[in-house]
């Protein structure tokens, strides 16, 4: 029984590390070593509690939940010592791609506060509803409307006309 729920836990990790991972790039505004400790301690947590969380209509939805209060938990617990940096780690690229596109987002998302950051995140990348934003991150829905609108305008203030030259054809 218990190598079968460790079977079951190992397929469902495997199929979904990516896609935590991209959400926790989104979160952390492009810190992909702070990403992948995010999706490392997630999988740690559901791993723990993968007998309860096996049994829940949606675990996909309850991983990406965890993720967000992983990410929320960690950066009001963050030390007054780190620091963020703008510089980017050197990377191969090919020249393919909308690479000049996420680089303006993820600044812009870096710019938000963490809460504001993880509205936009769960409810315009993981297409949750206001209802299942809330529940994630344990505040009123009301809240959520309000931190949503403000990222919004934040992000539209920061992105101004710069969005609409990488839109273009």
């Amino acid at each position: 029984m218990r190598q079968a729920r460790a079977d079951e836990y190992a397929q469902f990790a495997a199929a979904r590390a990516g896609h935590l991972y991209r959400s926790a790039c989104l979160l952390t505004a492009g810190d992909t070593h702070l990403a992948e400790d995010l999706v490392q301690e997630t999988l740690g947590r559901l791993y723990v509690s993968w007998g309860r969380v096996s049994r829940v209509g949606n675990p996909a939805g309850y991983a990406q939940t965890v993720l967000a209060r992983t990410f929320l938990a960690h950066q009001r617990r963050r030390s007054s010592t780190e620091r963020a940096t703008d510089v980017l780690p050197d990377r191969a690229h090919d020249g393919t791609g909308d690479t000049p596109l996420r680089l303006t987002l993820l600044e812009a998302l870096s710019r938000l506060p963490a809460k504001d950051r993880a509205v936009v995140v769960l409810r315009y990348w993981e297409d949750r509803s206001i209802e299942e934003t809330a529940d994630a991150m344990h505040v009123s829905s009301a809240a959520v409307r309000t931190r949503c609108v403000r990222a919004l305008g934040r992000l539209r203030g920061l992105l101004g006309e710069e969005l609409g030259e990488y839109a273009r054809p």
